[in-house]
């Protein structure tokens, strides 16, 4: 049975219209998205079918143009329009930390950050630059690394510090493994851009390890 002869109530994009997106689930919100079914299965049964494939929403989303463009149903342009989604659900997030807001959340510059860099392959070792009011100046992907590490350079965030004029800053980076336990390497480098920092009188005010779906906050721990 076709998705348009269903009852309305039970209609995917009908039901997120009058109950809004938070009632459907990932199925439905899938199925929205891919428009049309295959021969033989609606919206609806590819996109529980592409879920059981991937692993669940998350995996999908992730999935890399290959391993992507090959399930049934998908392809090229459903790949361009998803990453097109995705990116606007970035800067969407990213303009409550625009150039020249007040920092007044450190949820919001969780979740900002946790958006930016969860799920890399490999690490990626990031500050948020603000000024002394803690308004955002920049946000900027320093180091890039293995997936064993990233080598971060104190002077090279000195001088990215001095270029925005920053007098504060959060670090922040991922771990690919997924868990966001500090190493004793992270708190080590966290240190020694803290004392970097403070010789030119700037002040982290946070070091955010961000894991598969969770974050911890160095400075919530003591080490900063």
């Amino acid at each position: 049975m076709a998705i348009t002869d269903w009852p309305a109530t039970e209609r995917p994009r009908e039901k997120l219209v009058h109950l809004g997106p938070a009632a459907l689930s990932d199925a439905e919100l899938l199925a929205i998205f891919l428009r049309t079914g295959i021969p033989g299965r609606t919206a609806v049964d590819l996109a529980r079918d592409l879920l059981m494939r991937f692993g669940g929403l998350r995996a999908l989303l992730e999935a890399e143009r290959p391993e992507f463009c090959q399930a049934p149903g998908l392809g090229l342009a459903k790949f361009a329009q998803l990453q097109a989604v995705l990116e606007m659900s970035r800067r969407h997030l990213g303009e409550s930390l625009r150039r020249g807001d007040a920092l007044t959340s450190p949820e919001a510059a969780r979740e900002y950050l946790k958006l930016q860099l969860r799920g890399r392959c490999h690490e990626v070792f990031a500050c948020l630059f603000l000024d002394n009011r803690h308004r955002v100046i920049a946000f900027q992907e320093l180091f890039h690394g293995t997936i064993d590490g990233a080598s971060v350079h104190p002077r090279v965030v000195v001088k990215e510090t001095l270029r925005h004029n920053a007098a504060a800053v959060i670090l922040a980076h991922n771990h690919p493994s997924g868990i966001a336990e500090p190493s004793q390497a992270d708190i080590r480098i966290t240190r020694r851009l803290r004392d970097a920092l403070e010789l030119i009188e700037v002040r982290i005010l946070d070091h955010i390890v961000i894991g598969d779906g969770a974050t911890v906050s160095l400075a919530e721990q003591g080490h900063l």
